[in-house]
């Protein structure tokens, strides 16, 4: 029980306790903090720490076995159902299908917007653009065998990378679409990655639950030799996918 989020129960939030209990629970098995075995406390135990009657907390374990992330076992308790996790490496050379080889069968990635927008101030100065200059804006989601992994917004500038929707289309993969503009290589130049709660259209595009987390990954890549190609904000299941970091200014061996 010393692993569990300590407080945290706004009685006076407007949100159920039950639906409060189960996201910190939530919390507490993407943080695998109930081990190995990934036994939970009881009912009683878990209404004693969180200062709630039985009732309630079987509605919040109710709404995690319906999430899949828990399940019941006769005469074993309530344990974390061992879900798949594929380990996605964040280094200088980057690329989607190459860090997950050998994780999937099946990988699609489809297009969900493409607009041109002005370039805000923080994106500018990632591209070593001017504010306001126009930018390929491209939303995608990545999934393998079936399942959401994650959601990207990509940028690029439209002047000279306007045709990076009509090639991912095509191609499905970014680096595919590079190569078909005459882009044989790219590098990652900064990684930013945070933990949040993901907002409604990200629960939506990646089939996931209210309360659930996602690592936010924000990217810029450029050529080899220091032109910039790509600002990209990516979401990734924190309950589907581990962020391996390796040494992302280094040149693999």
């Amino acid at each position: 029980m010393d692993m569990l989020p300590q407080g945290g129960i706004d009685r006076g939030s407007g949100v159920a306790l039950w639906r409060q209990i189960a996201d910190r629970l939530r919390q507490a098995i993407v943080d695998g903090e109930f081990g190995e075995e990934g036994v939970m406390p009881g009912e009683m135990a878990l209404s004693a720490r969180f200062a709630v009657n039985r009732h309630t907390v079987r509605a919040a374990l109710a709404g995690l076995v319906e999430e899949g992330l828990i399940e019941t076992v006769q005469g074993r308790g309530t344990r974390v159902r061992a879900i798949k996790r594929y380990t996605f490496p964040i280094s200088r050379r980057t690329r989607f299908s190459e860090g997950l080889a050998g994780q999937f069968r099946d990988r699609q990635v489809a297009v969900i917007e493409e607009t041109t927008v002005p370039a805000s101030e923080r994106i500018a100065a990632e591209l070593r653009l001017a504010p306001g200059h126009p930018l390929l804006r491209l939303v995608l989601v990545s999934r393998v065998d079936g399942l959401p992994l994650s959601n990207s917004t990509n940028y690029f500038d439209a002047e000279r990378l306007g045709q990076m929707g009509a090639q991912v289309r095509e191609t499905g993969s970014i680096t595919r679409a590079y190569a078909a503009l005459g882009i044989a290589d790219y590098v990652r130049r900064s990684t930013e990655i945070t933990a949040r709660l993901a907002d409604e259209r990200e629960r939506a595009l990646l089939e996931l639950k209210p309360g659930a987390v996602v690592m936010e990954a924000r990217a810029v890549n450029d050529t080899p030799d220091g032109v910039p190609l790509q600002f990209a904000i990516t979401a990734f299941a924190a309950d589907r996918v581990t962020l391996s970091l390796g040494a992302p200014l280094e040149e693999p061996a």
